[in-house]
């Protein structure tokens, strides 16, 4: 007999590697439900397998998902158990979901969390960096300049800052991470739960270094973490010192914006404030 219950969407965590990290509930729920709906079809059927289930699935991925709302929502209405699941880890956390969970909520429906591996909170309890605060980002934007443009405006957070990373990309970020939020230590967690996890740390400088002395480093999923701003200098020391390498930079012919961008990464602080001071020192209204 079923303990599922009838008209609910239970959202399923399932292993991010080790096939063992997989709850006993969310097994057996995935025998249990009259529906999987699935990221990958093919990679759930290996679960299944796994497991020795034979559930009926539908695929429901970032290119799919609206148009799959009507017809989960009838399964519901009907009466059927539906478990949603991506490839690896918590649905929605970087995954599809968030469409049809939003839409089913609306229309009343029961959604039944079934908690397990996430890749975030995996990485961050391993990796001792303070993890009372942090601001979870997802992926970074894949093009340089809305990368760096996205790591400005988390310049100053003073929160542990976590992006997930593939490989192809990492050694473009951890640049983007050198060159906007410079010496700030930099933990990587790459294949977590597997059999080459591995996390590495120190500057972002450093690990493309790492990296470019072993490329085997940069294979993988990557979990990213980086140190939270440190508190901010006060007073009017800081002021001079920055009016100091602002009017250097200026009387060297370089433009505004560049100044502005390097005393932000050198003394922290807001771009745009920056931007504003060397301005006026250009003007020369200070």
């Amino acid at each position: 007999m079923s303990d599922a219950i009838a008209g609910a969407l239970y959202v399923v965590a399932t292993p991010i590697g080790n096939l063992e990290d997989l709850s006993p509930r969310a097994g057996r729920l995935l025998g249990e439900v009259d529906l999987v709906a699935a990221e990958d079809t093919r990679h759930t059927a290996r679960l299944l397998r796994h497991l020795g289930v034979a559930a009926p699935m539908l695929s429901l991925h970032e290119h799919n998902e609206a148009a799959r709302v009507e017809r989960l929502d009838a399964c519901l209405a009907a009466g059927e158990s539906v478990a949603l699941v991506s490839d690896a880890g918590t649905p929605l956390i970087s995954d599809p979901g968030f469409v049809l969970v939003r839409a089913l909520r609306e229309r009343g429906r029961r959604i039944v969390p079934v908690p397990g591996p996430c890749a975030l909170v995996a990485a961050l309890s391993a990796a001792g960096l303070p993890t009372d605060r942090f601001v979870f980002q997802g992926f970074l934007p894949a093009k340089g300049g809305s990368r760096r443009g996205r790591l400005e405006g988390l310049a100053e957070r003073d929160e542990t800052l976590v992006f997930y990373e593939s490989p192809h990309r990492i050694r473009d970020t951890l640049a983007d991470l050198a060159a906007v939020l410079g010496e700030r230590r930099v933990v990587l967690a790459r294949e977590l739960t597997k059999t080459f996890e591995t996390f590495l740390e120190g500057s972002a400088e450093a690990l493309l270094a790492r990296l470019a002395e072993d490329p085997d480093q940069a294979r993988g999923e990557f979990v990213v973490m980086v140190a939270g701003a440190p508190p901010r200098e006060a007073g009017a020391a800081a002021a001079v010192e920055g009016d100091a390498l602002l009017a250097a930079l200026l009387a060297e012919g370089v433009g505004v914006k560049q100044a502005a961008g390097v005393a932000a990464r050198t003394l922290g602080g807001a771009k745009k404030a920056w931007y504003a001071r060397a301005q006026a020192l250009k003007d020369g209204d200070c």
